[in-house]
C-alpha cells in the first residue's frame, strides 16, 4: 500500500531539527521556536484542476526537501510512520 495524495495536495515526511543550544548553554526544543518546518516531499497529487479540464504542474516532486509553515495540513499515520498532508500552497520553499 502507498499513499496518494488527490489534486495539489503533498504527503511530507517531517525532518527531525537538531536542538539549538544558546551561547550561555541553555538548550532549546524545537517546541520552543516559532519558524516554519522542514520535511521531504514523499508523494504528489496530479495538481490542481482548473475549470476547463486541464492541471497545473506541480512545483515541487517526490524527494525534494521543502520548508513549509508550522500549522500547516494534517497529520496523519500510516505504516507506523508519521506524515503531513498538506496542499502545495502551503509549502514555502524548495531547499537546494
Amino acid at each position: 500500500m502507498e499513499i496518494k495524495p488527490l489534486g495539489d495536495r503533498v504527503v511530507v515526511k517531517d525532518i527531525e531539527a537538531e536542538e539549538e543550544t544558546t551561547e550561555s548553554g541553555i538548550v532549546l526544543p524545537e517546541s520552543a521556536k516559532e519558524e516554519p518546518q522542514e520535511g521531504e516531499v514523499v508523494a504528489v497529487g496530479a495538481g490542481k484542476k482548473l475549470d476547463n479540464g486541464e492541471r497545473l504542474t506541480m512545483d515541487v516532486s517526490e524527494g525534494d526537501r521543502v520548508i513549509y509553515g508550522k500549522y500547516a495540513g494534517t497529520e496523519i499515520e500510516f505504516d507506523g510512520e508519521e506524515y503531513l498532508v498538506i496542499s502545495e500552497k502551503d509549502v514555502l520553499a524548495i531547499v537546494e
